[in-house]
């Protein structure tokens, strides 16, 4: 299958048709295609990085869409180009995907300063993309200067994309009725700003009430975080507050840039990523050597029945390649 070629000066330009072209081949499982989505990025790799890109987590039902088409709006307002990378759930039957954030965030969708893009999860640790870093590079390229990826919130997600972003946003709700008991020191440890959504109408008083609990907790965690998470509240069916939260991450990514955290933070991403990609890129190997697809049921089975450690048959398949 002939695949069209990606025009880098149409990427630059903004031009979306030519953005989702690109993704795709990323996402794409097939050889000849991942060859020229390397060739892609490598070509746009010079043009990256000049965005500030944001990670959204939180439970199901937390009104994750309804906040980043909130957010976004507000930052179109202001001339910003947004990319919106929302990473749906893959069925562990079909593999199939929803991939529905254009009908949820139909208002965002239809600025021509917006790019939204639904990304199947694909069995990625946590439920984010495996192609999702790349994409940034490819949207940072086509001139997208803020970049919102949003999880499912399950899992091990939130330690995937804080390592991937320069801002974590977790969003809570105003009555979960377990404000203390939720609180994990681990994502307190990873989150730069925790919001209390939904506090609107009935729900203000409980909203302001949660946030003084959440405040409370992370006063436990002064002595061992840098920078304890903000709490703030918010209002994203009413749009209340959207401000107040861009401003903060505004301050958040001057204030680290003037102590040179901020390109810190980027360069152990991309050496971390580096590692995973090429622990992947190992296990590949293995797969495809035919030594040790043949030595390995053995070894499980050795393994299993203790005449092995584990340690000693690992290094007996890495010494396979």
């Amino acid at each position: 299958m002939n695949t069209p070629r990606i025009d880098l000066e149409a990427l630059r330009e903004g031009q979306r048709r030519t953005l989702a072209k690109a993704i795709t081949l990323l996402e794409s499982k097939l050889e000849s295609q991942q060859e020229q989505a390397r060739e892609i990025l490598e070509q746009a790799l010079p043009y990256s990085g000049d965005s500030v890109r944001i990670g959204i987590s939180g439970s199901p039902g937390v009104g994750k869409s309804t906040f980043i088409e909130a957010f976004g709006l507000h930052l179109v307002e202001q001339g910003r180009r947004v990319a919106v990378l929302a990473v749906d759930p893959s069925s562990p039957v079909a593999g199939g995907s929803i991939l529905g954030d254009k009908t949820r965030m139909q208002e965002l969708s239809r600025s021509e300063l917006a790019f939204i893009r639904p990304s199947p999860a694909s069995g990625a640790l946590g439920g984010v993309a495996q192609k999702t870093r790349e994409t940034m590079l490819l949207c940072e390229a086509a001139g997208h200067d803020v970049i919102l990826v949003e999880t499912v919130g399950v899992g091990q997600s939130e330690y995937e994309v804080a390592g991937m972003v320069d801002f974590f946003l977790v969003l809570a709700l105003p009555n979960a009725g377990d404000e203390l008991q939720g609180i994990k020191k681990g994502i307190m440890e990873l989150a730069d700003a925790l919001v209390i959504n939904k506090a609107d109408g009935e729900s203000v008083n409980l909203a302001e009430l949660a946030r003084g609990h959440y405040s409370a907790a992370m006063a436990l965690f002064r002595n061992t975080l840098q920078r304890p998470p903000q709490v703030l509240t918010c209002s994203a069916l009413e749009r209340r507050n959207i401000d107040t939260i861009w401003e903060l991450i505004r301050e958040y990514e001057q204030d680290s840039k003037a102590q040179g955290s901020f390109q810190h933070k980027r360069d152990a991403q991309a050496r971390d990523w580096m590692h995973h990609l090429l622990g992947e890129m190992l296990r590949d190997k293995l797969e495809q050597n035919e030594t040790a697809r043949g030595l390995l049921p053995e070894l499980e089975r050795d393994v299993t029945l203790h005449r092995i450690t584990p340690f000693a048959a690992a290094r007996r398949l890495i010494e396979c390649l």
